[in-house]
């Protein structure tokens, strides 16, 4: 596995988001963000994810998110494999996982 690439539990990424200093990136399909998404996600569908559409902001963790956790795998390594050098992290148990921690979510 890449070292880039790490797996943060809800918990970690939910004080990000309260500090302002998280990128989320959503990696479902259009549908499934319409129904539920976390505050402020940016939708890269995994279907047509190009990592040119990813938000890069600097100071901030890049957290891609997906419904269980394996579809942001791939959208992970494609992140890492076109070029870009900064920390990656997954949410472990993606939007299920996040749902289940009472993390805040949009519709």
């Amino acid at each position: 596995m890449n070292a880039q690439i790490k797996t943060v539990d809800p918990a970690t990424v939910m004080g990000w988001l309260k500090e302002g200093t998280a990128t989320i990136v959503d990696v479902r399909e259009p549908h499934e963000h319409r129904a539920a998404h976390i505050p402020g996600a940016t939708l890269v569908p995994l279907s047509q994810f190009d990592p040119s559409r990813v938000p890069v902001e600097p100071g901030k963790h890049l957290v891609f998110h997906c419904q269980s956790g394996r579809r942001c795998g791939p959208a992970s390594a494609r992140m890492a494999e076109s070029g870009y050098t900064g920390e990656i992290n997954r949410l472990n148990g993606g939007m299920s996982a996040w749902l289940a921690a009472s993390g805040p979510v949009e519709r």
